[in-house]
């Protein structure tokens, strides 16, 4: 009853159901392992000690910015530059704008400096002159997945629409490093904008997908299981009815 099992026919089912059900079962695997490790890496985040109470360090000393370094405490010197505002940034459920410094270093490049936030309608102060000297909460460059980070044109001039060495590239001449800090201790007429956690070390709706799609492979995996059954009994039954006359051979 079940030769026809070895039909060509049915040794490219059989073939791609060998295949397919690894396949599914290391997909559903992989997602798992991702979403574990988003798990665990938000876990080392809570246990690490506060960033904020760790002594300041010399910023090239924390560069390039990654899941270790971004929060730490770092210190940079020079003469502040151009400024611009980052408009549509939220402090504490209020809409506002934050104030964004050009911090031209001795090394001759220049840091972005978030001075703090300013709330819609009012005006930027100036940054101090002279040669300064800041700390703040080290956080790497934005991208279009930043909470508040937008790429839309036509913004006015001295408005950005993200922090990041690339929206920059085009107005200021010199180099601009692929981070920036925000002061712990915003300048007068600014509030603090506190540090963000890294991109990757939260449970964020990113880490849910990887879970969600641990179960869509493991259904896809016994949805094939499922379907080959049915078919193998479907051509069984069809098998035993001819066998017993109940219907016509096939030409």
């Amino acid at each position: 009853m079940y030769r026809f099992l070895l039909t060509p026919r049915w040794w490219g089912i059989n073939a791609f159901v060998l295949l397919a059900i690894p396949f599914c079962v290391f997909m559903g695997s992989w997602q798992l392992g991702r979403f574990e490790d988003r798990v665990d890496t938000h876990r080392e985040a809570e246990q690490r000690p506060g960033t904020a109470q760790e002594a300041a360090v010399p910023l090239e000393e924390l560069l390039p910015v990654d899941t270790e370094t971004s929060g730490r405490q770092a210190t940079a010197g020079g003469r502040y530059g151009e400024q611009f505002l980052v408009p549509g940034r939220e402090l504490d459920g209020r809409e506002g704008s934050y104030v964004l410094t050009l911090l031209r270093t001795d090394g001759g490049r220049a840091l972005p400096v978030v001075r703090g936030w300013l709330p819609g309608g009012g005006t930027a102060p100036a940054a101090p002159a002279g040669e300064v000297t800041v700390t703040g909460a080290l956080q790497a460059s934005e991208t279009v997945g930043t909470d508040g980070a937008h790429t839309a044109g036509g913004l006015p001039r001295g408005q950005l629409g993200m922090i990041s060495a690339a929206s920059l590239v085009n107005l200021v001449e010199d180099e601009v490093y692929d981070a920036w800090i925000t002061l712990a201790e915003a300048d007068a007429g600014l509030e603090a904008v506190p540090a963000t956690a890294p991109q990757g070390s939260g449970l964020d709706l990113k880490a849910f997908q990887n879970l969600g799609y641990t179960g869509e492979w493991f259904v896809f995996a016994g949805f094939v299981l499922f379907m080959w059954f049915r078919l193998v009994r479907r051509e069984a039954e069809t098998a035993r009815d001819r066998e017993l006359g109940l219907e016509p051979e096939a030409p």
